[in-house]
């Protein structure tokens, strides 16, 4: 599991759903009527949500935490019954990780910090870091570690309950590619890196360098890809995992299971594919950009990871055109138009597909609940503002379901721009959702109905 703050969570966690909680989500049974969204004609088998009405909520907001933008009153949109209050104010705030002592820990990349919430306090937890990104809490040897992703190595640090400054740490794997790296001359659109561990096994996505571009498919490691390594040594065990994989995030193992997903930020500017008549003039759009095609194509993606993978990109582009579940591919037409660098049928297919240009960063699945909690960082490269909002996919034996908004109304209407920006979702003991921003520097209390 990603976090083990999430294991304190699996009672009070129930009240996500008004279904209530059964065994291990793999093992429940589902509703007997399953939505309707389908891809290809098949049903996803997935249960409706049991959320409660859309209802606009005012964000709790206490002394010492109540600078821009809650230097006025802010309203969220949530399900019925839901709160929302500012947890603490942390500059640029990326990836959280809650420890077993239940303390909150959160990376700030551009500072080179990790930062450590208790008691609504924030402190100096590391510092002197490249880049540090994603954590993740892990029994190895015996030990708990702290594994820490900086943008060129993975540093693991011992931990002992309570610990609010890192003891010394140890390497485990070094010489990823960053900007230093001699051939990228400075230029790396997706520096920073995110990981998982399980059963003594270090994974780690190396993202792509560039939008789309071949470079990255031959160089050494290989870019847009996740590779494991031994959780307990010094750059051993390296393995090629699964490629085609622009920019990874949120590497998590569903709850009781062995398989690894991830949520991936997919291509922009993406050529129309085929003879499609896209501004309605009668005329073939075949090759050209434009904007009503690139605002819905491709779509973002939540995949399972499987070893020896191959997820298209920058070749293959998801086709979403019969739905958003077991998605096929179009061939991306800058770079594989007639199919000659890579056989876009035999790519494995997408199990999600999330709206384009949304970035989906963060991937936290609710333990003994069917779902994940999906922070959505949103748009750049999009005619309207896209994403901005925390979603939960809803999950079952047949996998992710049709996403439901669980906080939205993050973007001010007359201004369209965003006031926070959601990256990562993590599990307080309490069982509310804890969202980092990195936009305006907040961490916000999602707490469900009791």
């Amino acid at each position: 599991m990603r976090k083990l703050g999430a294991l304190l969570v699996a009672t009070t966690a129930c009240t996500l759903l008004l279904a209530g909680c059964g065994g291990e989500p793999e093992e429940r049974s589902q509703p007997a009527a399953p939505t309707s969204s389908t891809a290809g004609g098949a049903s996803t088998g997935a249960p409706a949500l049991a959320l409660g009405k859309p209802t606009s909520v005012k964000v709790a907001v206490g002394a010492g935490v109540n600078g821009a933008p809650f230097d006025v009153a802010r309203n969220v949109t949530m399900p019925a019954g839901w709160s929302a209050s500012v947890y603490a104010r942390v500059e640029k705030a990326r990836f959280l990780a809650v420890t077993p002592s239940g303390d909150l820990l959160v990376s700030q990349p551009a500072q080179g910090k990790v930062r450590v919430v208790r008691g609504g306090k924030v402190t100096e937890f590391a510092s002197g870091l490249n880049r540090p990104h994603d954590m993740v809490f892990a029994e190895v040897g015996g030990a708990t570690w702290l594994f820490v992703a900086e943008a060129d190595k993975i540093v693991r640090y011992p931990y002992q309950s309570g610990d609010l400054k890192a003891h010394a740490g140890q390497v485990v794997v070094d010489g990823l590619p960053d900007t230093s790296t001699p051939e990228l001359r400075g230029n790396y659109a997706h520096v920073l890196k995110n990981i998982a561990v399980k059963d003594g096994k270090l994974y780690v996505s190396i993202a792509s360098t560039c939008n789309a571009c071949v470079e990255d498919t031959v160089s050494d490691p290989q870019r847009a890809a996740i590779y494991t390594f031994d959780a307990a040594g010094k750059n051993a065990g390296k393995h090629l995992l699964a490629r085609g994989i622009r920019n990874a995030e949120g590497l998590a193992f569903r709850p009781g299971t062995d398989e690894l997903w991830a949520v991936v930020n997919n291509r922009d500017n993406t050529l129309v594919p085929d003879d499609r008549d896209v501004d309605g003039d009668g005329k073939s759009d075949k090759g050209k950009r434009m904007s009503q095609f690139v605002d819905q194509y491709p779509v973002e993606e939540l995949i399972k990871v499987r070893d020896g993978g191959f997820y298209g990109w920058p070749f293959c582009n998801p086709n979403s055109d019969n739905g958003t579940h077991n998605l096929p591919f179009h061939r991306d037409y800058e770079l594989n138009r007639d199919g000659q660098k890579a056989d876009c049928a035999k790519a494995d297919p997408i199990d999600l597909g999330l709206p384009a240009h949304t970035a989906p960063l963060g991937l936290t699945f609710v333990p003994a609940l069917e779902g994940a909690v999906v922070p959505l960082h949103g748009s750049w490269n999009s005619t309207k503002p896209v994403g901005y909002k925390v979603v939960f996919v809803p999950w079952t034996t047949g996998g992710p379901g049709d996403p439901v908004d669980l906080l939205s109304g993050l973007v001010d209407t007359k201004a369209g721009k965003p006031w926070l920006r959601p990256v990562d979702a993590a599990l307080d003991a309490d069982g509310s959702i804890l969202v980092s921003d990195d936009f305006a520097g907040t961490i916000l209390r999602l707490t469900p109905p009791k």
